[in-house]
């Protein structure tokens, strides 16, 4: 829903107030460094907790523990954006057909809307972690579809105003937050007295959350320090641009992002349970299909990244100033998509510190490059260093986790789970956009676009060894069924 809808947002308020809409989400993303790791601890914890049997009330209190913490965070974030609200309005932010009034009205208006939204991830991390994920899919779904119809809506019938968008989205983070954290305690099993705060609980998770915290920070620092300087440095317009192309790498997040949802609970049950066996049949299974899931995707994009840019919003010059972004950042994100289990499992394990101290040698690295890139090349050279950066995740801290976990299995991940299926897909792309039809109609293109994605996606499945033999055993199953039925 958020991706149909930028069009019309575009076309409403104009490139240069999404450029507006681009720095609500580069804050909603930075501000992820307050998250101090307790969006994966309660969902770690209650993934453990569940395995166990005479814990419930347990389970309450960590949860109430966990929430007012959240909440307080919540508060001080609102607090922080309201405050600085003058000096990125005049200092930061590069407008140059909004009124300095539009953008300050603005500002003040996402601070409060990220403050009401701030506390859904953890609702939405606690009922992944009890393995709620239909639950949870639903609320997502509506509140998605009231979120972006609904702004749609506004800007087409009641005020076509940035801050007509950012009112409607201080309501449904509101109502979101809400139902979430309803559906989260109604959840929970009973206990045998009222939730509290217990302050031996969040001392026994301290150094699991500290650890997901020092990854965090330093993620969240290497994955948004490019939007933070590029809102600064180009006027507004460009960098709604930027954000754009962003976005359109952003559907692969859609893609790998529920994969490691519902594993990742999965996975620290079969930690507790001891179940080694288990847990590597499914790691690989899962890894495979990560990787026939998001890479079909992501080379299409990738290569034809102009074609889709000019169906997707209808303007060939936005196209123009987005096509070549987008077909970096698609890269980037697809390799940092790839590394999503395998982060899963490290967290699974209790393992924290890896990413926190690969996270600190890649800032270390790549900060000052990626200054030397944008005061240089801009865009282009920010999303050059994303590249890199989830390269360098790909190629190094992949093979230094199997060192540890799985022993093993390392090269079992790179040839089978990821390379067979990209080497397939690399394959189907060069060939197809060696024949693409030039000068093409939008129908054409659609459908030949349809069918590169469809072939990409079936010759990856037939590369990757248990995706493939599962593959076999439902259409055999289904011959049988079909016989047995003559």
């Amino acid at each position: 829903m958020s991706l149909a809808f930028i069009p019309l947002y575009i076309k409403f308020l104009g490139i240069e107030a999404y450029g507006l809409i681009g720095f609500f989400v580069t804050l909603l993303g930075l501000f992820g460094v307050l998250d101090l790791g307790l969006s994966s601890t309660i969902n770690r914890e209650l993934a453990r907790y569940s395995a166990r049997q005479g814990d419930h009330q347990t389970m309450r209190d960590i949860v109430r523990t966990l929430e007012i913490i959240y909440l307080a965070i919540a508060v001080l974030i609102g607090v922080i954006v309201l405050s600085l609200s003058n000096f990125i309005s005049h200092k930061w932010i590069n407008a140059e057909n909004l009124s300095i009034e539009t953008v300050e009205r603005s500002v003040v208006l996402l601070g409060v809307a990220i403050a009401f939204q701030w506390p859904l991830s953890f609702y939405t991390s606690g009922l992944t972690g009890l393995q709620r994920q239909v639950a949870s899919n639903v609320l997502t779904c509506g509140l998605a579809t009231i979120r972006g119809l609904g702004a749609a809506l506004i800007l087409w019938r009641v005020s076509p105003t940035i801050e007509a968008f950012f009112v409607w989205q201080i309501f449904v983070s509101l109502l979101g937050t809400s139902a979430m954290a309803l559906t989260l305690w109604r959840s929970l099993p009973a206990g045998c007295r009222r939730s509290r705060f217990d302050f031996r609980l969040l001392y026994s998770v301290r150094r699991f959350a500290a650890g997901v915290m020092g990854a965090s920070v330093t993620w969240v620092i290497l994955s948004q320090l490019d939007k933070v300087l590029l809102s600064a440095l180009l006027p507004l317009k460009i960098f709604g641009y930027y954000m754009l192309a962003v976005m359109a790498s952003s559907v692969l997040g859609y893609l790998f992002g529920p994969v490691y949802t519902a594993l990742f609970p999965r996975f620290s049950q079969l930690v507790e349970l001891n179940d080694k066996e288990g847990l590597i049949r499914i790691y690989h299974r899962a890894c495979q299909l990560t990787s026939i899931i998001i890479l079909p995707v992501a080379s299409t994009l990738a290569v034809f990244s102009y074609e889709i840019m000019s169906l997707w919003t209808g303007d060939s010059v936005i196209a123009g100033n987005t096509h070549i972004l987008v077909t970096l950042l698609v890269i980037g994100t697809a390799l940092h998509g790839l590394t999503h289990l395998p982060y899963a499992l490290q967290l699974a394990y209790g393992w924290s510190s890896l990413c926190f101290y690969f996270n600190v040698v890649a800032a270390l690295l790549l900060i000052p490059l990626l200054f030397f890139m944008v005061h240089y090349y801009q865009a282009i050279g920010a999303a050059i260093v994303w590249v890199t950066l989830n390269a360098g995740y790909v190629f190094f801290d992949i093979m230094i986790m199997h060192r540890r976990l799985l022993k093993g299995q390392q090269w079992k991940w790179y040839l089978e789970d990821v390379g067979r299926p990209l080497s397939a897909i690399l394959v189907v792309s060069g060939f197809a956009y060696w024949l693409f039809p030039r000068e093409s109609s939008a129908i054409v293109t659609v459908v030949y676009l349809a069918g590169v994605l469809s072939a990409s996606f079936l010759f990856a499945a037939m590369a990757a060894p248990q995706m493939r033999e599962l593959l076999k055993q439902h259409l055999f199953g289904w011959a049988v069924i079909e016989g047995a039925g003559k």
